[in-house]
């Protein structure tokens, strides 16, 4: 396989009111309920595997699958768009809109990390096709793909190893951390993985249950411990987000990082997960979850 590699004193109240109005809202509940989602699949393909989901700027939807076509595109209608993905993917993985509205993707088949545009041209091909490795230009299945100041790339690398890597916005490498283990700052699949507003770096570290929280140098800030963090979104507001794929939840994590609202229970109906594994918002709020073991999506609707 050929791929590219790019790699006052009057003031105060004021300023107290607004600050305790940020911390209200992160730690408020939010209500949601299931609710039906029409997509137009292209004829003859069933949803394998759901994996991942993400919107760009014009609210286009890209769903991540396990199966033909495995990168589709929907208008905000739910119209089919496009496809691409054949040829190049593995097993799909961890899918992510950048900033500038490429598309990112995870690949743990081949141990790469893709960027399209949004017809589907490949921009960027991180790792060795179907080499896996622990060096900065190889990985072992990378599950996660976040955006960072700068442009800044974050990738969890992932089910192979046990680490964070960093790279520039045209693919050069720039650091990593993590080793693993169970004391802070080691990984046990670190599955997931976000950059907040404050440009903090989350990261899902599953198989431990706790999201890890780090500068963009690597430097352990917080844990947050108590579920299994196989997805992880914000949306608009700041307002965290977990699919726990252990728990078959969505949970809404407050500003400590303690659960305050939950839905789902393992099952087959609307708002019942069977391995909730990555999930997204969209300009309304609403929550998108794939579904592994559904092989399908589903929607959460702010009420």
């Amino acid at each position: 396989m050929n791929l590219p590699r790019r790699f006052c004193l009057l003031s105060f109240p004021i300023i107290c009111l607004i600050l305790t109005a940020e911390f209200t809202f992160a730690a408020d509940k939010i209500n949601f309920e299931p609710a039906a989602i029409n997509i137009e699949l292209p004829e003859g393909l069933a949803l394998g595997p759901c994996s991942a989901v993400d919107f760009d700027s014009k609210g286009r939807m890209y769903l991540f699958h396990r199966g033909a076509q495995p990168i589709l595109c929907f208008d905000q209608s739910g119209k089919f768009v496009r496809s691409w993905g054949d040829k190049l993917i593995g097993q799909a993985h961890g899918l992510r809109v950048a900033p500038d509205d490429t598309i990112w993707v995870t690949d743990i088949g081949n141990h790469m990390v893709f960027q399209f545009n949004p017809e589907g041209k490949l921009l960027l091909a991180l790792g060795q096709a179907g080499k896996p490795g622990d060096s900065r230009d190889r990985f072992n299945k990378p599950t996660d793909i976040a955006f960072g100041p700068q442009g800044n790339i974050f990738i969890s690398d992932g089910y192979g190893n046990s680490r964070v890597l960093k790279f520039a916005a045209n693919g050069k490498y720039l650091g990593q951390w993590g080793t693993p283990g169970k004391g802070p700052g080691e990984f046990n699949l670190p599955h997931s993985i976000i950059v907040d507003a404050k440009g903090r770096v989350l990261v899902g570290d599953r198989e431990n249950d706790r999201v890890q929280i780090f500068d963009t140098e690597g430097n352990l800030l917080e844990v947050w411990t108590g579920f299994a963090p196989y997805g992880i979104e914000l949306d608009s507001k700041g307002t965290l987000f977990v699919a726990d794929g252990r728990a078959n939840k969505v949970l809404q994590l407050n500003a400590g990082g303690k659960v305050i609202n939950s839905w789902g229970k393992k099952g087959k109906g609307p708002g019942e997960y069977n391995l909730p594994h990555m999930l997204a918002t969209d300009a309304a709020g609403d929550i998108f979850v794939t579904e592994i073991g559904g092989k399908r999506l589903q929607k959460l609707q702010r009420k």
